[in-house]
């Protein structure tokens, strides 16, 4: 299931039958405490360096 970014609508396609925006996974990502990339994601999401 996927969700266009522009107007909300949820959709199967990668672009959105309503308005042709871009669309993304509904979903978030699956929670692993092995996660080896979570320290970048963060950092972007927060706007401070991963370093």
């Amino acid at each position: 299931m996927r969700r266009c970014l522009l107007c909300g609508r949820y959709t199967l396609n990668p672009a959105c039958p309503g308005c042709g925006g871009d669309t993304r996974s509904a979903h978030p990502a699956k929670y692993s405490p092995d996660d080896k990339y979570a320290r970048y994601r963060l950092a972007s999401k927060y706007g401070k360096s991963a370093a």
